[in-house]
């Protein structure tokens, strides 16, 4: 009788050892969690974000640096063009508040790095996780008195930066346009690309995507809108006093085969906002052909 205790208890402690064991492994590693699918190319997710085939609610993580935190107002209205354009009706926020990285401006690739370190919203069953971080340093090589300078940018199918510090500074720059405005406006430009605009994983109904001179001189599509008036127009390369100019594609890769999708200027959202403020209009709207490419690929409008 003393031996079968003995097993008993002897059992019982290595069925306790063992969950307790379990459970923090699972705890640690996360299996549940399939990161990868969060991890491709600007625009692989389009039809995923469009449509609710494979997934009928977005998560978004608002990840924002002490500070930082984007308005209340641009947020809404954000969310007002995600249930315009796609068929989520379930958004959820998440808000993360996180310390500086203490640094002067920000590569892609230091911004690709803090995402791996800061992301907590993955997809998991018909949830798709989006990441959008707001930062409180500028982008690599902005030109704030030069009129070079960077708003947001789009990296991954499903991760975006917004330069918040960027944008605060550029909204004082017009008494007409407010910080809000600024920040709706570059939200939607960048999500825009998500969606897959233009050519960039949503295939276009006609050709209206703009063309843009590379390294080598040559004109090639930089998946941006042509259309005049367009959230997605591609007025990105303008020039300055001292003949520098920004990019409108940079097609640079980095150490974890990360792209720039787009590279937003301050004077492209400055001109936008102006144009439709002139017209008595608050946002700046998808044209009709940007239009008809979401909703070939699922989208609703």
């Amino acid at each position: 009788m003393n031996k079968f205790k003995s097993f008993l208890v002897a059992c019982i402690l290595v069925f306790t050892i063992s969950c307790s064991k379990n459970s923090s492994d699972s705890d640690n590693s996360d299996t549940s969690v399939n990161k990868s699918a969060n991890l491709l190319a600007t625009g692989d997710s389009a039809r995923d974000i469009l449509s609710n085939n494979n997934f009928d609610t977005l998560v978004i993580e608002i990840a924002y640096v002490t500070g930082f935190k984007p308005t209340e107002s641009a947020i809404t209205q954000f969310t007002d063009y995600l249930k315009e354009h796609t068929f989520k009706e379930e958004i959820e926020l998440v808000y993360t508040e996180l310390s500086s990285p203490s640094e002067d401006e920000l590569t892609l690739q230091e911004i690709a790095d803090l995402e791996t370190k800061n992301r907590t919203v993955f997809n998991t069953g018909s949830s798709l996780g989006i990441y959008i971080y707001f930062s409180d340093a500028p982008a690599e090589g902005d030109d704030l008195e030069d009129g070079l300078v960077t708003l947001g940018s789009v990296y991954r199918n499903t991760s975006m930066i917004i330069h918040e510090v960027t944008v605060r500074e550029l909204a004082t720059l017009s008494s007409s346009i407010n910080e809000a405005d600024v920040e709706t406006t570059t939200l939607n430009h960048e999500f825009g690309h998500l969606f897959g605009l233009v050519d960039l994983g949503t295939d276009m109904v006609n050709d209206h995507q703009s063309e843009s001179e590379n390294e080598d001189g040559q004109l090639v599509g930089d998946n941006h809108c042509n259309q005049i008036g367009c959230l997605m127009r591609a007025e990105l390369q303008f020039g300055s006093s001292t003949g520098k100019s920004l990019q409108t594609n940079s097609k640079a890769t980095y150490e974890d085969g990360i792209k720039s999708g787009c590279v937003l200027s301050g004077t492209t959202v400055l001109n936008l906002l102006q144009q439709n403020t002139a017209k008595g209009e608050n946002t700046v709207d998808l044209d009709a052909e940007c239009l008809l490419d979401i909703r070939a690929n699922g989208g609703r409008n």
